[in-house]
């Protein structure tokens, strides 16, 4: 969706196949929320997160984040409450130590929202992206649950 997808790695010609093959390859390692709210009688999914734990041994104490909202629910807390969510379930139940995420460097409202949550920028991956038909970095950030 425009106004969404700019903020994630995903393009325009992703088929709902691709979701739906996502969706039925989760395994236990993988942990998935969605935000969703009933409008006009209408239940609608307006978020989304996803917590994927590494599963390789040595480096089962990590994971990588994702998360996306949609673009006319941003900046209602949606996102702050997915993320509160999935990191209840990293830190209590999973105890994970270190988890990942990317970032474009000009996402300044998600930069915030993660930096409140105890990530912090661990580097930049110089035109790691093709955004709007430009070449684009990210950010690698992580945080730490010591």
């Amino acid at each position: 969706m425009d106004g969404t997808r700019e903020t994630t790695l995903g393009i325009k010609s992703e088929m709902i196949t691709k979701s739906e093959e996502y969706i039925r390859d989760l395994g236990p390692n993988d942990h998935v929320f969605v935000a969703r709210i009933t409008e006009n009688g209408e239940k609608k999914v307006v978020g989304f997160i996803g917590l994927h734990v590494n599963t390789n041994p040595r480096q089962g104490h990590s994971a990588r984040l994702g998360i996306a909202v949609h673009k006319d629910y941003k900046g209602r807390g949606i996102g702050r409450a997915l993320s509160n969510e999935i990191l209840d379930l990293a830190d209590n139940w999973s105890r994970l130590l270190r988890i990942k995420l990317v970032v474009f460097v000009d996402n300044e409202r998600a930069i915030k929202l993660y930096e409140s949550l105890g990530f912090q920028i661990e580097g930049i991956k110089k035109y790691a992206a093709v955004k709007e038909g430009k070449y684009a970095d990210i950010y690698i950030m992580a945080r730490y649950n010591l």
